[in-house]
């Protein structure tokens, strides 16, 4: 047999293999960031969908807003009611998705609507509104940025991917408004 014709070498090896990890070091990190973004986004959008989802509960039931993520949620049945409105979906009711764990803060006023057209209870809603959180479970991984969002329907978020500290029902106004 001919010499030239045994294969590769493993100088040609080593070069094609330290090739490849230099287009791996190169991409991973940028995979990462569109990682991070794409959680972020969803968190945004989860936050509008909830703050529809509240507004609507309010108007619905004429009680106020909503006291948690469950009232406005689903809890698997198909009775629909002021405790467990079928606003949102249960992977978002449940209070976590895609990297970010979401929290509903009631108001400080309950008992202050007790309209005679709402079909619940006297004071489970809140009349002061409401705030919602979406703080990454692991900052720097799942997500860099932290959000707040209250019956304003203004979207607020933090750098640093702490949560906003309200006080409830209102986000603080020291977090900037997201553009």
């Amino acid at each position: 047999m001919d010499r030239r014709q045994r294969g590769f070498s493993l100088i040609e090896l080593l070069i094609v293999v330290a090739i490849i990890l230099i287009i791996a070091a190169i991409s991973i990190p940028n995979l990462l960031r569109s990682r991070i973004a794409a959680s972020e986004a969803s968190a945004v959008g989860s936050l509008r969908t909830m703050n529809t989802a509240a507004v609507s509960y309010s108007s619905t039931y004429g009680n106020g807003f909503p006291p948690s993520l469950a009232s406005i949620g689903t809890n698997g049945s198909t009775t629909v009611s002021c405790t467990s409105a079928g606003l949102i979906d249960p992977v978002l009711s449940s209070g976590t998705k895609s990297g970010y764990t979401f929290q509903l803060h009631p108001g400080l006023a309950a008992n202050q609507l007790n309209s005679a057209s709402s079909s619940c209870s006297a004071g489970y809603g809140y009349s002061d509104g409401y705030m919602i959180t979406a703080v990454p479970i692991t900052v720097g991984t799942t997500g860099q940025r932290s959000f707040c969002t209250d019956a304003s329907g203004v979207i607020r978020q933090n750098p640093n991917g702490t949560p906003n500290p309200g006080p409830s029902p209102n986000c603080a106004t020291s977090d900037a408004p997201l553009q």
